[in-house]
């Protein structure tokens, strides 16, 4: 290992059966398969709409990404219920999937967002998955409604024995009147309440150091970070639920490495790797993709 901060493993984590066979097959049996995640999300199409594809046209159509999970050894490609039913199939044991199981558009105002349920834990079972996605809205004046959905959804995850993958996002006016989504104070307290409710991994963002928006945090976080404390308190936060850090948008070939790095060594589990990778040609795309495994291989464990 490269000295990194210690994570949670897998035998440490009290799952059931179902939940550990399968998530065994995600750390161990594909991608890396060293214990470290690589994860290729393709549901922005939803999220986001049209526009993410529209200065890539070949990623408009979802065989693009399929063709990049695949050919790319990814552990797993996480996809809405549509884009699984049509295009799964052709690539069903060549590549795990995570289906997500709820989503919505980015139109309506983003004061109070709820992402609502659109396929189901049966659903993923049936498909094949080896995970369900859920994406919650901490902190938003919805939560009530979030959470009574994400309880549904996670009785059928224990019934089926199906991890759950959460992403957990701070989000809605509440939150930005305390500094915004992308402090310290909101990601960590979005990795606790994703340990609290129940997820098997959570998905985060990597904090941003901004001493501005800070000051606006409960006192308690209204001190000296940098970048490797805050993501060392955030995996902390996360307890006994495997983190995997999203590689954002895309930018700098060098600066998404290396953030992907101080997230390996801060205790992360992994990595999750979308519009970065697949916002440009194919053969740039799967040279990031070599790169990325080049780098989780100093993380197995």
């Amino acid at each position: 290992m490269a000295g990194q901060a210690t994570r949670a493993h897998l035998d440490q984590l009290n799952l059931s059966t179902g939940k550990k066979a399968r998530l065994h097959r995600l750390l161990y049996g594909s991608g890396p398969a060293n214990g470290t995640l690589m994860v290729l999300p393709i549901d922005q199409g939803l999220e986001h709409g049209p526009r993410d594809f529209l200065e890539a046209p070949d990623s408009a159509n979802p065989t693009f990404q399929f063709r990049i999970a695949v050919e790319g050894r990814y552990s797993a490609i996480a996809v809405q219920i549509g884009l699984a039913e049509k295009y799964y199939p052709e690539y069903a044991g060549k590549i795990p999937l995570i289906l997500k199981l709820n989503g919505k558009t980015e139109v309506p105002p983003d004061e109070a967002p709820l992402s609502p349920l659109n396929a189901t834990v049966e659903d993923a079972v049936r498909l094949g998955a080896d995970a369900v996605g859920y994406t919650l809205y901490v902190g938003s004046e919805r939560q009530d409604e979030d959470f009574e959905q994400f309880r549904t959804v996670r009785e059928d995850a224990v019934r089926f024995g199906m991890p759950i993958v959460v992403w957990s996002y701070p989000r809605g006016s509440a939150i930005e009147s305390k500094g915004g989504k992308d402090t310290i104070y909101a990601v960590d307290y979005a990795a606790r309440v994703a340990q609290e409710l129940g997820a098997d991994v959570i998905k985060l963002n990597v904090p941003k150091i901004d001493p501005a928006k800070l000051a606006k945090a409960p006192k308690a976080y209204q001190r000296e970070w940098t970048v490797e404390s805050a993501l060392r308190q955030v995996v902390n936060s996360a307890g006994k639920s495997l983190v995997i850090f999203a590689g954002g948008e895309k930018g700098s070939r060098e600066a998404s490495l290396s953030k992907a790095r101080q997230c390996m060594e801060a205790g992360a589990s992994g990595l999750i790797f979308g519009r970065n990778v697949w916002q440009q040609s194919y053969a740039d795309a799967m040279e990031l993709t070599q790169e990325i495994h080049q780098l989780l291989s100093h993380y197995a464990g």
